[in-house]
């Protein structure tokens, strides 16, 4: 017959064994839950990337991303302002949607004054108005670009008609949102970037360079400050890229963005002077 001491002793270690078993529960409630909580994490950092930069290497413009508060990514002072681009070369090994035949525009480049751009449409014409102080490079580069054929006969390969995103994407000769020159350059923007009705910016891959896609604004975007503004376009283009609008397009892309229902052809894309 056990003693009172033991009985006692007994109910303790009882009393231990449950003690140790309701931390062990404790710290597997935490574990998992810590684990549940790192797993959100990663999908909210995967699924903001995916947003802001779009998918795999194509250019393109995001209005999902519009609530993002980005930094400026470019140093204040603007790349080309001392009369010097320096163009990267792109890995078109990598990438067959980029064109290797280009070569690179002039390292010599003019930061001032403005220069007037016709691109002729199969829809119409569209005047284009480049700032060779806000955005050198990038003017240069459409320059080069357009004296060469670069954009004749390819197609605008994207349209988005979505609340807080209405542009038109052109400048890729692959159509694919993927295809761009054999060369590169920085974005430039400043974190003041607005993207109102009439403006003419490049688009990008979220790596930093722009190659020679961009995109007409036909109505207000709400777009992050990560695209380099590079001219302005005219009343009569504007009413060009309105009819173009009006046609939509195919929703591959998801509601209200995709290929232009009515296809967009460049027919050429002519420098003034």
């Amino acid at each position: 017959m056990p003693s009172n001491k033991q009985r006692r002793q007994a109910a303790q270690r009882r009393l231990q064994r449950q003690l140790e078993r309701r931390a062990a529960l404790a710290r597997k409630r935490r574990r998992n839950l810590l684990i549940g909580v790192t797993a959100v994490a990663v999908l909210l950092v995967v699924g903001a990337v995916w947003l802001i930069t779009g998918v795999g290497d194509d250019e393109s413009v995001d209005a999902a991303a519009a609530s993002s508060s980005a930094a400026p990514t470019s140093p204040a002072v603007v790349d080309g302002s001392d009369g010097t681009c320096d163009w990267t070369p792109a890995d078109t090994a990598s990438n067959p949607n980029l064109r290797a035949d280009t070569g690179t525009p002039p390292t010599e480049v003019t930061p001032t004054g403005t220069t007037a751009v016709t691109m002729t449409t199969n829809v119409g014409a569209i005047g284009l108005t480049l700032d060779n102080a806000k955005a050198p490079c990038a003017t240069a580069s459409m320059v080069y670009l357009a004296q060469r054929g670069y954009f004749d006969g390819t197609t605008c390969h994207r349209e988005t008609d979505s609340e807080g995103l209405e542009v038109l994407q052109c400048g890729d000769p692959s159509g694919t949102g993927s295809g761009g020159p054999a060369y590169q350059f920085p974005t430039q923007v400043t974190g003041t970037e607005t993207y109102p009705r009439g403006t003419l910016a490049m688009a990008n891959s979220g790596q930093g360079f722009d190659g020679s896609q961009f995109f007409l604004v036909y109505g207000d975007s709400q777009l992050p400050p990560g695209y380099t503004v590079l001219g302005t376009i005219d009343d009569a283009g504007l009413a060009v890229l309105d009819a173009i609008a009006a046609n939509g397009n195919d929703g591959s892309n998801g509601p209200g963005d995709g290929k232009p229902t009515q296809e967009v052809r460049i027919e050429s894309m002519t420098v003034a002077g």
